[in-house]
């Protein structure tokens, strides 16, 4: 079993958060991970990715081939399509579809909308407003990897305790908030895709 996935959007949208939560689970069943990070300009709101490896035999490199990637995850629609070369041709796309316009061309959002919706497996969500929506702002990428967690070979359980475990100094009630907005991006996913959770 292995699992090599980008995790992209710019800076402050929660990247390393949800990083730090897939790592800490992937840690916790057993699992070997490598982890390289490209921070930009993240305090300018420069573009922020993580190529995240899990595997339950040892890994050799950080870095995932192009053409390799099993999943891309991305808290921004034009930093999903930033990486679609590094996408495996039954890789997942996973992405929100509320835009971070932080440069003056930015493309046409509808036109981004279209080319994620060509990729044979993708989900869509525009996870800012689910978080409004939630009064729940600041969980917009945790609500993102609910929406990828169907495709991740990590319990749902197993992401929820490293959720738990990474916000608990925030408090229960910020534990609690992030937790339903994990558990509402997976509902989407699993709706989109016609799934049932197990």
């Amino acid at each position: 079993m292995k699992k090599d996935i980008i995790l992209a959007g710019v800076g402050g949208q929660g990247i390393l958060s949800i990083a730090a939560t897939i790592g800490m689970a992937a840690v916790r069943k057993g699992l070997y991970m490598k982890q390289a990070e490209v921070h930009g300009m993240s305090q300018r709101g420069g573009d922020v990715q993580s190529n995240l490896r899990l595997s339950d035999e040892p890994i050799a490199s950080d870095l995932i081939p192009r053409g390799g990637v099993d999943l891309i995850l991305s808290v921004e629609p034009m930093e999903a399509l930033r990486y679609l070369p590094m996408l495996s041709p039954n890789g997942w796309l996973i992405t929100n579809t509320a835009p971070h316009i932080n440069i003056p061309n930015y493309p046409d959002l509808e036109a981004l909308k279209e080319e994620i919706a060509h990729q044979p497996r993708h989900v869509m969500l525009d996870a800012d407003q689910i978080a409004r929506d939630m009064e729940a702002r600041r969980s917009a990428n945790i609500i993102m990897l609910g929406a990828a967690s169907p495709f991740l070979c990590l319990e749902p359980q197993e992401l929820e305790a490293s959720i738990a475990q990474i916000f608990q100094r925030k408090g229960q009630e910020v534990v609690d908030q992030n937790i339903a907005a994990f558990r509402k991006g997976r509902e989407i996913a699993l709706e989109q895709e016609g799934m049932q959770d197990i």
